[in-house]
């Protein structure tokens, strides 16, 4: 592997590790409905789990209520049952055929625990960025050791991925606090 395949290589696992910590933050519910919030919730069908997305149509009502409207009129029942002992912590309202998920609004302290989960999950990126660098200095070591590059190549080599994760961290900073004042706005 050359320096920059290395390089291009980091760079775009960290930008998959950015894209992950974006669907975890979109996760972690902040008062507002959102459809994507049922997104790994599973229900059993036809012996198999599967995403409610891919047995029901889920929409927004309005800025609290989803409406939940299954495909076939007998997956009704499991999909409430799914959606009840999630760990979101909702009460879905069965309607005939549709079933509504109102979110209930979020307490002072729970949204404190909402901030430190965030904070947790954005910890955990700045890890996986981190790892990424160690993985491509030990790759430029190893390319210095096989005498494919000089260690200056390797010195600046370093300093370019350093620079690569220190703007990669910054920007998981960046999206953790945005989160955390989603969840403490009121």
């Amino acid at each position: 592997m050359s320096v920059a395949e290395i390089k291009q290589s980091a760079e775009s696992r960290m930008t998959k590790t950015l894209e992950a910590l974006k669907t975890d933050l979109a996760k972690i519910r902040t008062g507002r409905a959102h459809t994507g919030i049922l997104d790994h919730v599973t229900v059993e069908y036809y012996g198999s789990p599967v995403p409610i997305s891919q047995v029901a149509n889920v929409n927004l009502v309005d800025a609290r209520n989803l409406s939940v409207q299954p495909w076939e009129k007998n997956m009704a029942g499991p999909i409430e049952k799914a959606i009840r002992e999630s760990d979101l912590g909702l009460n879905p309202v069965p309607m005939g055929d549709t079933i509504r998920v109102p979110m209930p609004a979020l307490t002072e302290e729970r949204r404190r625990d909402l901030t430190k989960v965030v904070k947790s999950t954005g910890e955990d990126a700045k890890i996986a960025v981190r790892n990424l660098r160690r993985d491509s200095n030990e790759a430029f070591k190893k390319l210095v050791k096989d005498k494919d590059i000089s260690e200056d190549d390797e010195r600046r080599a370093q300093d370019d991925i350093q620079k690569l994760t220190d703007r990669f961290v910054q920007e998981v900073d960046k999206l953790v606090a945005q989160k955390d004042a989603e969840i403490m706005t009121v």
